[in-house]
């Protein structure tokens, strides 16, 4: 490691690309707590949407017209504006009522939290379509002989149409959720110490934009290559032989 770092420390000083994250353990450091935040922020933020998303298919599947018409305002809330504005209206405008934001403490939910809410119902107004139409696919056969077999409710949600539904709709959950990792670098906005943040840091004291771009290119490349993999795979163990691809 330490040749390696020699190496790239000789390559700058001699003219050429400057990685400094590779030689200077301070810029090593900060880049990797970027690396680590966008990490969190992203597994975060995917387990709450499903959940929301998950929750909001349930409420339509059910017979509540007050519940249908609160799920389907927040479905369109979210879907219809941008998500760098929801950010700064959780932030500024919401953030702004809640005790300790003017003095007196720290704040009640960090940038980190606001990103993390931000973000789960902006990610979470999309699951609950895709979730809904996964179930809508479910064979009404399979779900008149669920019933028959006494599954009500929770029960029939739970045991029978989440299971199917959830192999049918699969690919399109994969790509929401491989837009809300990207959609985590919009956290720079309120000073979350994110990838993009770190980096930022990095290149306006060290001057190496065009590497720092180069990293975060690839970081982010291999962030969602392996969240795809891992979709993949999950994909392919709940695959039924003969019946659903």
């Amino acid at each position: 490691m330490q040749g390696l770092a020699g190496f790239f420390q000789h390559w700058a000083d001699s003219g050429g690309p400057n990685f400094s994250i590779v030689y200077d353990q301070f810029d090593r450091q900060r880049f990797l707590l970027g690396l680590w935040t966008t990490i969190e922020l992203s597994v975060a933020s995917i387990v709450l949407s499903v959940v929301l998303g998950l929750a909001g298919a349930w409420v339509l599947a059910g017979p509540s017209r007050a519940g249908h018409a609160v799920v389907r305002g927040y479905v369109q809330f979210f879907r219809n504006t941008p998500p760098l504005v929801q950010l700064s209206f959780f932030y500024f405008a919401v953030g702004g009522l809640m005790p300790g934001s003017h003095g007196g403490g720290g704040p009640l939910v960090t940038g980190f939290g606001w990103a993390v809410i931000s973000f789960s119902l902006f990610a979470g107004a999309f699951n609950v379509e895709i979730f809904r139409s996964g179930i809508e696919a479910v064979p009404h056969a399979t779900v008149e002989a669920a019933q028959s077999l006494g599954y009500r409710g929770y029960g029939l949600y739970r045991h029978i149409l989440v299971p199917l539904g959830l192999r049918i709709c699969l690919p399109a959950l994969t790509n929401n959720m491989v837009n809300l990792v990207k959609t985590t670098t919009l956290a720079y906005a309120i000073g979350v110490p994110d990838l993009l943040y770190a980096a930022s840091q990095i290149w306006s004291e060290v001057l190496n934009v065009r590497e720092m771009m180069i990293v975060l290119l690839v970081s982010y490349l291999i962030l969602v290559a392996i969240l795809v993999w891992m979709m993949e795979r999950w994909e392919r163990s709940m695959a039924i032989p003969g019946h659903m691809a």
